[in-house]
């Protein structure tokens, strides 16, 4: 934690956010996404987030091949429920209406404040018009980067767009906290993660859930797998998504462990992000993780 020094927003605070997050991310260069495993356990080249040789870094563009997130408010106020709204526009400048469906629904959105103090994954609803909408917290002010994972029908891969969203208000920036072996979720549940990764190198994450210190075996689907995992890159919030093995069947038998083959493309810090379904709750895990060379 830095020491205690309460910014204004509009003030020190707004260069404070953008000088960090531009000089590191220049400082680090690009990132490819991460490969998800297949039935197999293996990457899967068929999956929609493939990594391509030359990509504009995940998430880190507003418009890539074509296609443009828009946000219908660039600053919106301070509150737990906070209609958030924008549109996917395609080459011809028109919102974009029909989707593909990609792990049980046509678009993933990430919501996070540029420190990585908060983390959201929500699900829109798309209205006629083409805008998405969904409520979001954003009870702290600072400047929030919104995410959209999603794969028009008319385009042939998935894409990962992201814009940057202004919550005015006293902003305090947090480092992420070091990096440490277990994390606790809602209820008692921990998630103790064990991993070696090194940049540039598919690296094995293996994330078990207990609770109470009891290994948790019930784990439920949650769009359609046992667990979700999205990692963000310190600084500039470039964007890993990956899911374990393929999809599931019943109402729950998952765990306690959660495998993942993910590939952190260069060395520095990443927050983890990870959402498993337990006793019909989803809950979110988050781990920092010192990423180094051989």
């Amino acid at each position: 934690m830095r020491p205690a020094a309460t910014l204004s927003f509009f003030g020190l605070g707004l260069v404070v956010v953008f000088g960090s997050a531009l000089g590191l991310g220049g400082a680090v260069g690009p990132v490819a996404r991460s490969e998800p495993t297949g039935p197999s356990g293996h990457a899967s080249m068929q999956d929609p987030h493939v990594s391509r040789a030359g990509a504009t870094p995940a998430g880190l563009a507003i418009s890539e091949a074509g296609w443009t997130l828009r946000l219908v408010d660039h600053t919106v106020p301070a509150g737990r429920d906070v209609p958030l709204r924008f549109t996917v526009e395609g080459p011809d400048g028109a919102a974009e209406t029909s989707y593909v469906e990609t792990h049980t629904k046509d678009l993933h959105l990430i919501v996070v404040r540029r420190d990585l103090s908060s983390f959201q994954h929500v699900h829109p609803t798309l209205a006629a018009d083409g805008t998405w909408s969904v409520p979001v917290d954003l009870a702290a002010g600072g400047v929030y980067r919104v995410l959209a994972d999603f794969r028009p029908t008319a385009a042939d891969r998935q894409l990962v767009l992201g814009a940057d969203l202004m919550v005015p208000g006293e902003f305090e920036p947090v480092d992420p906290p070091a990096p440490r072996a277990t994390a606790t979720a809602t209820d008692g549940y921990t998630v103790t993660l064990t991993a070696h990764p090194v940049a540039g190198r598919e690296s094995d994450l293996v994330l078990s859930v207990r609770k109470g210190g009891t290994p948790v075996t019930d784990l439920q689907p949650y769009l359609g797998a046992y667990g979700h995992l999205v990692a963000l890159r310190a600084g500039d919030l470039a964007y890993l998504h990956t899911h374990p093995e393929g999809t599931v069947s019943g109402a729950s038998g998952g765990g306690p462990d959660v495998a993942f083959m993910t590939t952190f493309p260069t060395t520095g810090t990443y927050r983890l992000f990870l959402d498993f379904k337990a006793d019909g709750v989803v809950r979110t895990a988050a781990f920092t993780v010192a990423v180094g060379d051989e």
